[in-house]
């Protein structure tokens, strides 16, 4: 018998051996670190969702909407629309604040929750400052003063003239306390020196139906309003804001009767939580610019007495930082509370 003899490597297997190991570690770690880059550049890798601050038919829902089939072609994923109205936006950024922080939940919503809540609420569920991200600003809003079409006045002089005459008679309503629309009335009140009860809604689009059905006598509505003025649903008398709306070119101002300033311009934008990948937001930032730079989404927009304004986040965060400055004092001075 012979003896059993052990075959050891030969230098050269082991040289081998040796080889194939580092390639394979080399290959992996070259495969995680593609991974990885991937990963970041790869945004979004599954539908995008958009909390929209207001009920459905209101202006900022309108505008997503109107957006939200190119921005899926653009983006590459569904982008998934859902409404979340109250507390002035505060609802909405709370539910994306406190979700799950993927990147892929965004809050559309005026940019009262920024200019306006801080300085109405006692104690808010969150701090804008710190808990979101300017991403892109959509468009600056004029709003109008409309009456229910059975009040007597066809002007703004008659119709302060009448408020004056029925002190505590007239009702209004807003999209909620704190909302521009609330601050757009109570400015009008200060000025024409009037009183009329202040009804809130969940958003501009109920306080609108509330109007045409003849249970409150006016609100300061964005052009979602236009079709009804046109059909004579409603009465337009005058927009809120430094200059006339080109749709209705014959409604004043309130300054250029002696009242005001009555300014509410309203700003609506796109926040993402902190901790959003700063790709993300420069994604989502580009790609919103482009279609808000196109001649359609102008059109569309304007047609809804809105001006679209693709800016960057550096340019949205101090046009708000200007607004606050403004809005802030009208809460604090007209002892503006939440509902």
């Amino acid at each position: 018998m012979k003896p059993h003899t052990m075959t050891l490597p030969t230098p050269t297997r082991r040289r081998a051996s040796t080889t194939w190991l580092a390639l394979a570690v080399v290959a992996a770690t070259l495969g995680t670190a593609t991974t990885a880059v991937w990963g970041q550049t790869a945004w979004p890798s599954k539908p995008v969702r958009l909390v929209v601050a207001f009920p459905p038919g209101g202006l900022a829902d309108v505008m997503t909407r109107l957006l939200q089939p190119q921005l899926t072609e653009a983006l590459g994923q569904p982008v998934v629309i859902e409404n979340r109205g109250g507390a002035n936006g505060n609802v909405a950024a709370d539910a994306v604040i406190r979700g799950t922080p993927d990147g892929h939940s965004f809050v559309i919503s005026s940019t009262g929750i920024e200019s306006v809540n801080p300085f109405m609420y006692a104690r808010m569920p969150f701090s804008p400052g710190k808990d979101l991200v300017h991403v892109a600003l959509l468009a600056n809003s004029q709003l109008f003063l409309v009456t229910r079409p059975s009040l007597p006045p066809n002007t703004l002089k008659a119709f302060v003239a009448y408020a004056q005459a029925n002190p505590g008679r007239l009702s209004y309503g807003s999209a909620g306390s704190g909302s521009t629309p609330h601050l757009a009335g109570e400015l009008f009140k200060q000025y024409a020196g009037i009183f009329a009860t202040h009804l809130p809604y969940r958003g501009a689009a109920p306080a609108l139906q509330d109007v045409l059905a003849g249970q409150i006598d006016f609100a300061f509505v964005p052009g979602t309003a236009f079709a009804y003025v046109k059909s004579g649903k409603l009465k337009l008398l005058a927009v809120a804001s430094p200059k006339r709306t080109d749709n209705y070119p014959s409604a004043p101002t309130f300054l250029e009767e002696g009242l005001g300033p009555v300014f509410a311009d309203t700003l609506f934008g796109i926040y993402a939580p902190t901790g959003t990948s700063p790709e993300a937001v420069t994604r989502l930032n580009r790609e919103v610019n482009k279609l808000l730079a196109s001649a359609t989404v102008k059109a569309r927009f304007a047609d809804l007495g809105a001006e679209a304004m693709p800016l960057s986040p550096t340019e949205f965060k101090a046009l708000v930082a200007e607004e606050t400055k403004v809005f802030s004092g009208v809460v604090k001075a007209r002892r503006i509370a939440p509902d």
